[in-house]
């Protein structure tokens, strides 16, 4: 395992680590260095944040970030954590097919030796059904180390076999696809409207504006929780979409009346899967269901041949996204257990008040 330098990557780890990426056997937008490296930038703090590389053969196979803490969930535990933070929506690490178990025992090793007082190694947004949880819980079992799920939620994901349009036929009801006829019919009334998709960075400058612009006359605007709101969020928001623009890991949708966005989505795509990372709409044209109506467009997702599934990035629950994406993915967050008998002894006694119900297996991408 290797310690790499986030402030400064030389360029054959960032050629390597951008290979893994594209490889990566748990897709992870967030953690590529496009998105990554912004994201540190902005809301890391360098002393105790770390950048782990797992080379085999000296072939780069596994990217985490890793933070040392001292607090959890509001209370004085000492942990490890895989870091995160408000705006990443998954948390698997980078991977390499079949170096999926190597990295987590390396991982575990790793922090095993360089905590003295903290209890566990904590991994959030994964995968329930992916494979590096999975290694995680094998090597876990084989080790006879103590792990659990702490956490558990299942948001709306695209899958499925079926057309754009037999998706959205078996997802709403007949009622309910013909008032969105009826809204799109009425919003044409008011000047000529267009929907736009692409995954060219020509104009994604631009694009970046009119995004922010229409979110911060909305409601996240009126509470102080628009991107452009915090300079952090929207320098990380600027510079993650260019990343992925010029990596060729952005889609970009748009629903216009008269050449003006009423509706904007960003979609990060990494085969097989895909993150729909943020979406927005203007207000004033909320009796039309702007969002819906670009929601509709976005299931041409499924017209892609090269993604199989796709991650809405959306709370559990959501109202709109789960009338129209009808799979759910389920996420977890883990814990495992650090240092010799007495830390393990304290540790067992947390998870045994954390731990949830293990549900069964299935594909959720």
């Amino acid at each position: 395992m290797i310690v790499q330098n986030w402030t400064d990557p030389d360029n054959q780890f960032l050629k390597d680590w951008q290979a893994l990426a594209d490889s990566s056997s748990d897709p992870n937008p967030f953690f590529e260095p496009w998105a990554l490296l912004p994201a540190l930038n902005e809301f890391a703090e360098p002393e105790t944040v770390t950048l782990l590389a797992y080379y085999e053969a000296k072939q780069l196979t596994g990217v985490m970030p890793v933070k040392r803490a001292i607090s959890y969930y509001g209370y004085p535990i000492p942990h490890l954590s895989a870091w995160s933070h408000d705006n990443a929506f998954c948390g698997a690490p980078l991977t390499l097919a079949g170096s999926e178990y190597g990295f987590a025992e390396a991982v575990h090793h790793w922090a095993d030796a360089r905590t003295n007082t903290g209890l566990f190694l904590h991994f959030n947004h994964l995968p329930e059904h992916g494979p590096f949880h999975a290694a995680l819980r094998h090597f876990a079992s084989n080790n006879h180390i103590e792990a659990g799920i702490v956490h558990r939620e299942a948001r709306a994901m695209l899958q499925s076999d079926q057309s754009p349009e037999e998706y959205f036929a078996a997802a709403m009801s007949g009622k309910k696809r013909k008032e969105l006829r009826r809204q799109l019919n009425r919003l044409s009334e008011h000047g000529d409207i267009r929907f736009d998709r692409t995954t060219s960075d020509a104009g994604l400058a631009t694009w970046i504006d009119d995004f922010l612009t229409l979110e911060a006359a909305g409601w996240k605007g009126r509470e102080k929780t628009a991107l452009s709101d915090n300079v952090p969020n929207e320098r990380f928001f600027r510079a993650t979409l260019t990343g992925a623009g010029n990596a060729g890991k952005l889609e970009r949708l748009s629903l216009s009346l008269d050449s003006r966005p009423i509706a904007m989505l960003a979609n990060f795509l990494t085969p097989p899967g895909a993150f729909s990372f943020k979406t927005t709409f203007d207000e004033n044209y909320a009796r039309f269901s702007p969002g819906v109506l670009l929601q509709k467009e976005n299931l041409d997702l499924l017209a892609n041949p090269h993604i199989e599934w796709a991650d809405s990035c959306a709370a559990a629950d959501h109202p709109m996204i789960e009338r129209i994406w009808r799979q759910k993915r389920s996420m977890v967050g883990v814990n495992i257990g650090l240092g010799g008998a007495f830390r393990k002894a304290l540790f067992r006694q947390i998870l045994r008040k954390e731990i949830v119900p293990e549900q069964s297996e299935q594909h959720d991408g």
